[in-house]
């Protein structure tokens, strides 16, 4: 074989007569996912926040790097991980969001401001920040940047919902100026969206009192005492008929022992009610996340909702 640096379509295959081999087409378009770690989007008051972006990749359309622009953009889904507004682990569900790039999306997982750092609404700018940045990076991630969807679960699937009605183009918080932060659609996974009723978080004990997560997300306020604080924080005490928010796909577990199914269930009827589309899946025996949520089921369920959403 000539000595040279081969390109792959002119590299001879190998056909020779193989006994006993099996031989398995493949076309090129099989995807993988690639992952760019740590990428900040934001800087404030010191405090820098990152981003874990998985890009879909195959032998046809490679993700990109220097000195190589993407062949294909992809519509992108804004992931915010769950934490119960706390200190975030970032990593923990690659491998199941992961599943999700693989259907062809550029997933950017976000880290927002805790509790510890910032009180309610810093973790909902973060992620309208983190949008634009996708947006203003489209080219550098491979994100057509007129397809972008934002998903969260647990406190971050309130983050995700709550990102679809504050819009804070003209406020201080918004770094991007010129760049869009909104969303096609909305995907909340057993989010902590409804703060109002005494058993909405069934395994805290300390329940809307000052330590409690949702009382330390307001500011160590007690949200026993304090109703308007305690609705602020409340997804749908928050949306009524003049409301502008995308279509949101709720999936809930049945036997949620951390955020109540009623939570997702309250937040449907609301939006029902009040003109907005809306789509609830409960998942019979399932708990607070776990795979019930990435089988390919449940993937099929919110990759057809993206799709219809964003093409």
């Amino acid at each position: 074989m000539e000595l040279k640096a081969w390109g792959y379509d002119e590299f001879p295959a190998f056909d020779e007569d193989v006994d006993g081999a099996v031989w398995l087409d493949t076309t090129g378009d099989e995807m993988g996912v690639t992952y760019v770690h740590d990428v900040e989007y934001e800087r404030v008051d010191g405090v820098s926040r990152t981003l874990q972006i998985l890009i879909p990749t195959s032998r046809n359309h490679k993700a990109p790097k220097e000195g190589r622009p993407a062949s294909r953009h992809y519509p992108c889904v804004v992931y915010v991980q769950g934490s119960a507004w706390m200190t975030q682990h970032v990593y923990a569900n690659l491998p199941c969001v992961a599943r999700l790039a693989a259907l062809g999306y550029v997933v950017a997982i976000v880290q927002y401001r805790d509790s510890g750092i910032a009180s309610f609404p810093a973790p909902v700018q973060d992620t309208r920040n983190a949008i634009r940045f996708m947006r203003e990076h489209a080219t550098e991630f491979a994100v057509d940047p007129t397809r972008v969807a934002v998903m969260g679960d647990s406190s971050g699937g309130h983050t995700a919902v709550y990102a679809g009605i504050l819009h804070d183009d003209d406020t201080p918080a918004n770094l991007f100026p010129d760049t869009s932060a909104e969303v096609r659609c909305i995907v909340n996974y057993y989010g902590s969206t409804d703060l109002t009723f005494e058993d909405s978080n069934p395994s805290t004990f300390n329940h809307n009192l000052p330590d409690s997560p949702e009382g330390m997300e307001m500011g160590g306020a007690n949200l026993r005492e304090d109703a308007q604080k305690r609705e602020l924080l409340s997804v749908r005490c928050n949306i009524d008929e003049r409301t502008r928010i995308a279509p949101v796909l709720h999936m809930h577990g049945t036997k949620d022992r951390t955020v109540n199914t009623r939570c997702s269930i309250l937040l449907h009827q609301r939006l029902v009610a009040t003109g907005h589309e809306s789509h609830l899946y409960l998942l019979r025996g399932a708990d607070h996340g776990g795979p019930e949520f990435w089988s390919e089921q449940t993937l099929g369920v919110v990759d057809a909702f993206l799709r219809t959403h964003m093409g």
